[in-house]
């Protein structure tokens, strides 16, 4: 594919409306197709690509999305920086419904999911210590700032198996570990990101409280429609802050994500 793309966008149709020139192509990879077509176009002059995470039919529950596939067709266009919105519930009750999240680490409590591109011969280790690019995240900061978006510039995302949402028990013990936020996606397609030396920021929308154990007064548990009713109410502020983070992040790289796999393999100087 010869013409290069710097962003790539996980969002449906809903997040491209704004794409000059937009067209769908499909893309082909090692790892099996991805999980849509990909829709490519500009705005403001930049190139942009959007894949929507689990299908336009919403068909890859969160265990069964092709997150390697997903990555590689991004970075088989050329795409260098990942912007990646998702939904997510609260565990703790300052982490309140209808404000959003500029995470910053996660925690891995998935089982079974394909999660590296290096599976040998060479062994490749790369650091998680700051999974997420401190660029983007400062690019993302000042976006909600800029539009005036209630936000935390810092939470940790549990990141759990699925498709079942967790129970009470479960969701007692993430808060009491103190983790803020909690989601089905983030992992392993921030890993894999990384592997592939791009740029990777999530902004998560609080829809829910989870089991409903922190939050104030009576709340039902977390079910999927509450889910899809409160991330969809969220697509315009979703919208401008992609705008926002493709239009104000600097042309050159500012960060070491470009260079993740310096002194990585196991044998290579």
């Amino acid at each position: 594919m010869e013409e290069k793309i710097e962003f790539g966008v996980f969002g449906g149709s809903g997040f491209y409306s704004f794409l000059e020139g937009m067209k769908e192509i499909k893309v082909e990879t090692p790892y099996g197709a991805p999980s849509d077509l990909i829709a490519i176009g500009s705005y403001k002059g930049r190139k942009v690509a959007f894949l929507p995470r689990h299908g336009k039919l919403h068909q890859f529950s969160p265990h069964r999305v092709p997150y390697r596939a997903n990555l590689w067709a991004m970075k088989s266009l050329g795409v260098t920086r990942i912007i990646a919105p998702t939904a997510a519930g609260s565990l703790q009750p300052e982490y309140k419904v209808g404000e959003f999240v500029v995470t910053d680490q996660f925690v891995d409590r998935t089982s079974a999911r394909d999660c590296t591109f290096y599976e040998g011969p060479i062994t490749t280790h790369i650091s998680g210590a700051e999974p997420y690019c401190p660029e983007l995240r400062s690019v993302a900061i000042d976006s909600l700032k800029k539009l005036k978006i209630p936000f935390h510039s810092e939470g940790t995302v549990v990141v759990i198996q699925g498709p079942r949402f967790s129970t009470k028990a479960e969701s007692m013990w993430f808060t009491k570990m103190g983790w803020h936020i909690i989601n089905m996606t983030q992992y392993p397609e921030a890993v894999l990101a990384r592997e592939l030396e791009m740029c990777y920021v999530n902004i998560a929308a609080i829809t829910d409280y989870d089991a409903g154990i922190v939050a104030e007064g009576s709340v039902e548990p977390v079910t999927q429609e509450m889910v899809v009713k409160k991330f969809t109410e969220n697509i315009g502020k979703f919208k401008e802050i992609v705008k926002y983070i493709i239009e104000f992040t600097s042309v050159e790289k500012q960060c070491k994500c470009g260079s993740s796999l310096k002194g990585a393999r196991v044998g290579e100087g």
